[in-house]
């Protein structure tokens, strides 16, 4: 490979050396530099790059990527750029064969929805024979390989890989989240969506390591319509046009007002004994009826989107019905049957904001209860611990206050803050430490009508104590729990 090739659909200046030069490799981690790699050298929060320019010259770099003023020896290339990680996402590209280009790119950007959303389109669209890949906060999905997620938006390099490993694995499509952070910080350059999704916003992400307030969060994102073909968006969302504004991409809009392009209509929230769900009316772009058992308007929402997406690929109705009727989520209000008299499910709610979100929806469903079982991660801020415990005692009947990810501090600490805030509600509250016994008391004690939440671990299938990650997964807890019962002789209701 000449580097020459790598620079081809970006600017640069040559300082030193040929663009000429073969590469063996592309890298931005200093410790995977081999003799002929090119080192981009990226200025973190951490560290810097181009401090381990001498580093990487020693482990024979035949041309490093700057954006800073370096002295390297002769032999070496140097190319200067105004931004180093727009760089490497342009350059990945090219390394990769420019895999996006052979692939429809679907990118879904937002406070909420963006997850159960992707899961939603890539349901729709396999269902209909076109194989899809995903890549988001969970997980990336390429044909049977299954890679757990680091960042919701993976780094450059790693995005064009996956990419490339899609197109090998015969996909024909990718649908992906996009985080704020990820165009923020050029992630995802180097190509252009055929689609993009606004699903809303609100608050959230603003803070000294991410945005510095809320008209950077919102910029950040409208970031995504000045790079994509067709961009899909809540009218209904009160930022929308802010987020929106600059736009290049032609727009349609989705909602449940009248002026959106596709609506939703005659919303009706259903219960059956152990499920919840929505059924509502499409009707603009499209006329059909759909169910889906995922309980909340915020599923209206996320299916409403994933059916404005899908509609650009010509799906049958009756395909789209049965997709979305199908569908599951892990750790997205994703609901466990082990009774017909009581509902159980499992959701990744872990603020103060998804809490509520998760608790208001599920008040709609009149239960004889609700009760919500969680704890608050170590070393975090003490104020959502106060705010959920509040949260979660106005809104539930029982709150079972019991331990998350503890990571360095007691877990009793974390509690006693968490029951703070559940004193200034008005609900009931236990407090069982451990998170099985605190599920067994949840299940050995439900009612007829309950519906309990066991919020926060969503799909997380660990639990961090004292810097050690222990497997622990909500579903494996549950089935040992209903096991011991089964031993004893205690029948679930």
């Amino acid at each position: 490979m000449i580097l020459k090739n790598l620079l081809e659909r970006m600017e640069y200046t040559c300082l030193q050396g040929s663009l000429d030069t073969k590469i063996t490799t592309l890298v931005y981690d200093s410790r995977k530099v081999e003799a002929g790699s090119v080192f981009v050298c990226i200025s973190g929060a951490v560290s810097d790059g181009h401090d381990f320019i001498p580093q990487v010259i020693e482990q024979g770099a035949a041309a490093v990527i700057v954006e800073k003023e370096v002295t390297v020896k002769e032999g070496v290339t140097v190319i200067r750029v105004e931004n180093p990680r727009l760089a490497l996402a342009c350059m990945s590209a090219a390394y990769f064969g420019h895999p996006a280009e052979q692939l429809k790119t679907i990118g879904i950007t937002g406070t909420k929805g963006k997850t159960t959303t992707t899961y939603m389109v890539r349901s729709i669209l396999e269902t209909s024979g076109i194989k899809t890949g995903l890549i988001g906060t969970i997980e990336a999905i390429i044909g049977d390989e299954v890679i757990p997620a680091n960042n919701t938006t993976p780094e450059s390099y790693v995005l064009q890989e996956y990419f490339k490993k899609m197109v090998d694995a015969g996909c024909k499509c990718v649908v992906m989240e996009v985080s704020s952070q990820g165009l923020m910080l050029h992630r995802v350059a180097g190509f252009t969506f055929d689609f993009g999704i606004f699903t809303n916003i609100e608050p959230d992400h603003i803070g000294p390591n991410e945005h510095k307030d809320f008209e950077e969060y919102m910029a950040c994102k409208g970031l995504l319509f000045q790079n994509c073909k067709i961009g899909i968006v809540n009218v209904d969302d009160e930022h929308v046009w802010k987020v929106v504004e600059n736009h290049t991409c032609m727009l349609e809009t989705f909602g449940l007002s009248e002026d959106a392009d596709l609506r939703a209509a005659n919303v009706d929230l259903h219960s059956t004994p152990g499920v919840l769900g929505v059924k509502y009316h499409v009707s603009g772009l499209m006329d059909f009826d759909v169910v889906i058992d995922i309980p909340g308007k915020f599923s209206v929402y996320n299916s409403l989107t994933a059916i404005a997406i899908c509609r650009h690929f010509d799906i049958p109705i009756e395909m789209i019905q049965k997709a979305l009727s199908e569908v599951k989520v892990k750790g997205r209000v994703e609901l466990v049957p082990i009774s017909k008299s009581f509902t159980l499910m499992i959701d990744y709610a872990h603020n103060a904001m998804s809490l509520e979100s998760l608790l208001s929806t599920l008040k709609e469903y009149h239960p004889k209860r609700l009760v919500c079982l969680f704890g608050c991660g170590g070393n975090r801020s003490k104020l959502r611990r106060f705010e959920m415990g509040e949260i979660s005692s106005n809104l539930s009947d029982l709150t079972v206050v019991t331990s998350d990810n503890p990571r360095f501090e007691e877990p009793k600490d974390i509690i006693n803050d968490i029951i703070t805030g559940v004193k200034k509600g008005t609900g009931e509250y236990v407090e069982i430490i451990d998170r099985k016994l605190a599920i067994r008391y949840c299940i050995e004690h439900a009612k007829e009508g309950d519906v309990i939440v066991l919020a926060g671990k969503g799909h997380e299938d660990y639990q961090e104590i004292k810097g050690v990650k222990f497997k622990m997964d909500e579903r494996d807890l549950i089935k040992d729990v209903l096991k011991e019962m089964q031993e004893e002789g205690i029948k679930v209701i």
